[in-house]
């Protein structure tokens, strides 16, 4: 995170700049590594890198993931083991995400999904409201997210509000 100085009525103010966004999709222990499995199936995902709790329980056949990055056309997203019920962080499963995929082939990529695992919400469809000008899909994956899937927006689409 970078921070530069900008002048707003003579007094100094930082201000700041991102170079990333990464969402970050919470699985209940020990799914984490099924889920990083999945979305290289599905949606040819590559991983970027992987940390593991350092503490690992005799009972469990792999360590719990801390954060496994993946990488997907050009942006990253990160997946991670949430502590069982009886941990406090409990609370952040209930923090969900909506994921959007763009793609010039949307059959493909609805099939390579389903393929893998993932349910079909809805089926392909033209668009409406904040998706008009495109074609659309709702998928569910195994591990609860919702992705959509969409054809680049027409230029010719533009509404204003």
């Amino acid at each position: 995170m970078a921070q530069s100085e900008s002048q707003n009525g003579g007094g100094a103010e930082k201000t700041l700049s991102f170079k990333a966004l990464k969402p970050q999709l919470l699985v209940e222990v020990p799914k984490a590594a099924d889920a990083v499995v999945f979305y290289k199936a599905a949606f040819g995902a590559e991983e970027v890198s992987r940390t593991v709790h350092p503490k690992r329980k005799a009972e469990q056949e792999a360590p719990a993931i801390l954060s496994a990055e993946l990488s997907l056309s050009n942006f990253s997203f990160l997946v991670s083991d949430v502590p069982d019920a009886s941990a406090p962080d409990e609370k952040l499963l209930e923090s969900r995400v909506v994921l959007f995929l763009e793609t010039e082939d949307i059959t493909a990529a609805v099939s390579k999904a389903v393929s893998a695992g993932a349910v079909e919400e809805s089926e392909i469809s033209e668009g409406d409201g904040s998706y008009v000008g495109r074609r659309v899909a709702k998928l569910k994956d195994p591990f609860g997210f919702n992705w959509f899937i969409a054809t680049p927006a027409k230029e010719s689409a533009v509404v204003e509000a």
